[in-house]
């Protein structure tokens, strides 16, 4: 049964697949947990666009020789970026969109007309989105964010934006964690923090982990979710397993919870309008 969905897949990959498809790289490391090359594939083909994505497991060192590898190639349109390079792959655009702009990093990188990369960034947008879908009323809301990467600032970033009330980050790096805090509260909106270091958790309202926790089995869980009122919404942005410990955790506790996957979902919508040079849907 396995070895014919794998042929029908592969058939359908291959279809119409020739020297005139245009190339998308996803670029990360470790790079073999993305689901996004099979999904924006089929996303940028439903749109009439003859593409095919493509898995890159690039190391940090080698990230200038891959952009320098990829900038002659012609057929190759962008470039979806993944842990841990949103924000280095954002000194090689030209151009930014104003959230990648504000954040320093991104997720996207479509062909400029004069062959430089614009970025764009839209892990924040996604997640909020799916949030929202979910039922998750976000005005005046406490909200934790355990993980202040590139996917982590982003998602800080939409919270505010949003309207949530206060927002606590939890990251190891302090001065990442710092800035990504004074850049947020001179918006003006929430209140942006470091979270305490013994996280009072009956308090949130929204929980959050944008850190690769649960990526890896025998991963520690980011929070201790016997601790959380069965109100709190509880997501994470771990795609693969589909269902992490913490997720499986929370709806033991009774929590709603968004997964990875569902804000994969609204991402690859917003990725795949971008790469196609049009305007995000709300």
């Amino acid at each position: 049964m396995q070895q014919a969905e794998n042929s029908s897949f592969t058939a359908s990959l291959d279809a119409g697949l020739s020297g005139a498809t245009r190339v998308y790289f996803i670029v990360g490391d470790p790079i073999a947990q993305v689901r996004s090359p099979s999904g924006v594939t089929a996303a940028l083909r439903s749109a009439g666009r003859d593409a095919l994505v493509v898995p890159a497991h690039v190391a940090p060192a080698d990230l200038p020789a891959f952009f320098a590898g990829v900038a002659p190639m012609r057929n190759v349109d962008g470039v979806i970026i993944t842990v841990p390079h949103k924000f280095s792959a954002a000194s090689y655009c030209a151009t930014l969109a104003d959230e990648a702009a504000f954040l320093g990093a991104v997720n996207t990188l479509r062909r400029n007309a004069d062959g430089g990369w614009h970025g764009g960034m839209f892990d924040g947008t996604g997640f909020v989105a799916a949030l929202v879908a979910a039922g998750c009323v976000l005005q005046g809301k406490r909200a934790l964010l355990v993980g202040a990467g590139g996917a982590g600032s982003a998602i800080g970033h939409a919270l505010i934006q949003s309207g949530v009330g206060s927002l606590d980050v939890r990251d190891n790096d302090v001065e990442r964690t710092g800035s990504l805090i004074a850049r947020l509260n001179a918006l003006g909106r929430g209140t942006a923090r470091g979270a305490a270091a013994q996280l009072e958790l009956t308090r949130y309202d929204v929980v959050v982990n944008a850190s690769p926790l649960g990526m890896r089995e025998g991963d520690p869980l980011p929070i201790d979710v016997a601790r959380l009122p069965a109100t709190t919404f509880v997501g994470d942005v771990v795609t693969k397993p589909p269902l992490t410990p913490l997720i499986e955790a929370a709806r033991a506790r009774g929590c709603p919870t968004v997964t990875g996957t569902q804000m994969f979902e609204r991402v690859c919508d917003r990725m795949v309008e971008f790469l196609l040079e049009t305007s995000p849907s709300a």
